[in-house]
């Protein structure tokens, strides 16, 4: 696929960092950004299990979304220890998505600081994602369109990104943040979706105690190379018009797609990856 590396930062001031990446909404990734952070040398997954292991936390696989799960429904749950553990003992397809563990363990509140960089932070506890090695989030962009910095710890992460501006290429589905689950961005298969050649992304590798930087309604694809987890802190959309989005996906999408879900079961699910297909093709006059 067409994508560009990430452009990087050791450090950056906060009026350079507001200048050359919030105003104009292009990613990066900063070195250095939390080094004085108590996390930055105390989080990893032995620290995690020692302070959390008791925690009861949600847990997602890679199985395709269907009509038993509402938004964002957790797959199964286990104690944190337990998941640990089976993170370290090798490859495992689950995930902890958007968990709050710092209000499960306030002790953890004390490692981080929130940066001086030039956002609005949302002031609620940051929400934690753990993953195996070669675990995966599919491509999706977040439901309120948040500047996001993601912050990785224990291992490595790739990371790949789109613009708003893509969408149009991604094979979208309907009523929904996500691309079509089937498609491998690691492998495309041009055949089934031929306009993913003409996507243009940025793509990275994270390592321990690197910021990224999403602008909002960036489409993102997780893979951790390696067993880890990331925290995220959000910062409200700067525009009137992704703030309206934001409210709209909030209030209205995720609950009619719920409602369809439960009113049509998996032929609505069915129904909008089809469509994703239709509407993509038919936007550039792709013939099947």
């Amino acid at each position: 696929m067409k994508l560009t590396q990430i452009p990087r930062e050791k450090t950056i001031s906060k009026e350079d960092f507001r200048r050359k990446y919030v105003q104009p909404q292009k990613p990066v990734v900063i070195e250095k950004l939390i080094e004085d952070w108590p996390a930055y040398k105390k989080w990893d997954l032995d620290y995690i299990e020692k302070i959390a292991g008791d925690k009861t936390v949600p847990l997602y696989d890679d199985r395709p979304i269907s009509s038993k799960y509402k938004f964002n429904e957790p797959h199964t749950h286990m104690k944190m220890a337990d998941y640990i553990e089976l993170l370290k003992a090798g490859p495992t397809n689950y995930r902890v998505f958007l968990y709050n563990l710092l209000k499960e363990s306030p002790g953890l509140q004390k490692d981080f600081r929130y940066p001086d960089i030039g956002l609005r932070f949302l002031k609620q506890l940051p929400m934690l994602f753990f993953g195996g090695e070669n675990s995966s989030v599919f491509m999706h962009y977040d439901i309120d369109y948040a500047n996001i910095l993601h912050f990785h710890f224990h291992g490595k992460k790739q990371c790949i990104l789109f613009p708003p501006s893509e969408s149009k290429h991604l094979y979208k589905v309907p009523h929904a943040l996500i691309a079509r689950e089937d498609i491998d961005f690691d492998n495309p298969d041009y055949q089934k979706f031929p306009v993913l050649k003409k996507a243009k992304g940025y793509i990275t590798e994270l390592k321990h105690g690197e910021t990224l930087y999403m602008p909002e309604g960036y489409w993102h694809h997780m893979t951790y190379l390696t067993a880890g987890f990331s925290m995220s802190l959000r910062a409200t959309p700067r525009t009137l018009t992704n703030f309206s989005k934001a409210v709209y996906n909030l209030i209205f999408m995720r609950h009619f797609d719920n409602y369809m879900r439960k009113l049509r079961g998996q032929k609505w699910i069915d129904y909008k990856n089809e469509q994703a297909i239709k509407r993509t093709h038919k936007k550039h006059e792709v013939s099947r």
